[in-house]
């Protein structure tokens, strides 16, 4: 398997290098050659198979030969070892809750395959690699765990100042070792600028061994797919909708590739908060994002998501997108209406991110009331508790996980633009 730049102006590469890069030296993201479907026999046969052997299959041709059988096994099974429960609502809605493993969000997926693929590489070198991440929340959490003294690498979070919850910034600022925080003046987006810009600052670069651990990088996007795999396993039921709600677009994108090797999915609904690039773009058909809108539901708290472009080049034109993928946009009020309203019907919590999916996949549905509806439940509630709590009256549970972390002390660095931040990660090496 070889990536390409989706600008279209670099050499092909295989997986490692498209995962120690990040970015391609055009700036590009990187995107697979080609997506060979599955077997259909091996679709259809979901429930003979279990989550290991799920994931392998669907991962391996993106891998090719740069990990072997055995050790992408190991890798994997170091990767999912949490369920994946899929919760009946009723009226043919399920909630797909992705929160139960280490950080309590989707993302611990993705960065720890990519933590356990980056360490498989790096076993028998003296080389750092230097892991850079913006977060709008749940990344930082994952990626600090997933990478938390990995061989052969170090951490750098760029996350925004006073637009994270407490929950999530105790997670990125308490772990100390090979992980340091940066708390940034601005947006997700200026965040994601930075990171962006130093891929592509030869000096930083080059000294620093820089790769993303954004869902930018190949290796944090694509293992998303099997969440999509998982849920279809255990409903095996036709006409199945997916409502992912949707910030930078990685894991809608990773939904989209599931589909496209094969899975039996008839629709996706990309569920944004009041950030709506992309609602207005499939109205108006114009890509124009605008200043970016602090939320309750801070992880889609992107107006200019990266993951776009890569949806766009599996379809040939607007129409076979817009036939296959809807979008809306929901406001704080509508989701915390929505979270009230399912706790007091179903007694079921939800947190900010999965109600506004809930919205999508209702507002869908409402025209299309023959399909089955999953909407992707990303993050534990408790991350958001002052929300949730205040809605539904109920004082929330702390997880142990989260209990360990509230008595640490926070450590970060504050950096207000590029050159601030060049020249603190200068000074820190």
């Amino acid at each position: 398997m070889f990536y390409r730049s989706l600008n279209g102006h670099y050499k092909k590469v295989n997986f490692e290098t498209a995962l120690k890069k990040g970015l391609a030296e055009d700036g590009g993201l990187f995107f697979p050659e080609k997506i060979k479907p599955l077997k259909s026999n091996f679709i259809d046969n979901l429930e003979n198979y279990s989550d290991i052997d799920i994931a392998y299959e669907v991962i391996k041709q993106f891998i090719g030969n740069s990990i072997n059988e055995e050790d992408l096994k190991e890798i994997l099974s170091n990767t999912i070892d949490f369920d994946f429960p899929l919760i009946d609502l009723g009226n043919n809605i399920y909630s797909l809750e992705l929160f139960h493993g280490p950080t309590l969000a989707f993302k611990d997926v993705g960065a720890r395959f990519m933590a356990n693929c980056l360490g498989y590489f790096n076993k028998n070198k003296n080389i750092i690699n230097t892991v850079l991440v913006a977060t709008s929340g749940d990344t930082g959490a994952a990626v600090a765990n997933g990478f938390f003294k990995v061989k052969g690498t170090k951490v750098i979070i760029l996350y925004p100042e006073n637009k994270v919850s407490e929950i999530q910034e105790r997670q990125l600022t308490t772990n100390g070792n090979n992980i340091t925080a940066f708390r940034v003046k601005g947006s997700f987006d200026d965040c994601q600028n930075m990171v962006k810009k130093a891929f592509v600052d030869i000096e930083l670069k080059n000294k620093f061994n820089l790769t993303s651990a954004n869902s930018i990088n190949v290796a944090r996007w694509l293992p998303q797919a099997f969440y999509y795999f998982y849920a279809v396993k255990k409903l095996k039921k036709n006409n199945l909708v997916f409502s992912v709600p949707s910030g930078n677009f990685g894991n809608i994108c990773a939904g989209i590739i599931a589909k496209k090797l094969g899975l039996p999915i008839d629709h996706f609904i990309a569920s944004t908060n009041v950030n709506d690039t992309i609602p207005r773009y499939f109205k108006y058909q114009v890509f124009s994002p605008k200043p970016t809108i602090q939320t309750i539901s801070n992880a889609m708290d992107v107006s200019n998501p990266s993951n776009f472009i890569r949806i766009q080049e599996m379809f040939e034109n607007f129409e076979s997108l817009s036939s296959f993928l809807s979008s809306y946009s929901f406001d704080d009020n509508q989701t915390l209406e929505i979270v009230k309203k399912i706790y007091s019907d179903k007694k079921y919590i939800m947190d900010p991110h999965g109600a506004v999916g809930l919205l999508g996949l209702k507002k869908y549905l409402a025209n299309n009331s023959s399909k089955t509806g999953v909407f992707l439940e990303t993050a534990h509630p408790i991350k958001f508790s002052k929300h949730i709590e205040n809605t539904i009256k109920v004082k929330l549970d702390i997880p142990e996980k989260i209990n360990k972390i509230l008595s640490k002390k926070k450590q970060y660095i504050d950096i207000k633009d590029y050159g601030d931040f060049k020249k603190k990660i200068f000074s820190m090496h």
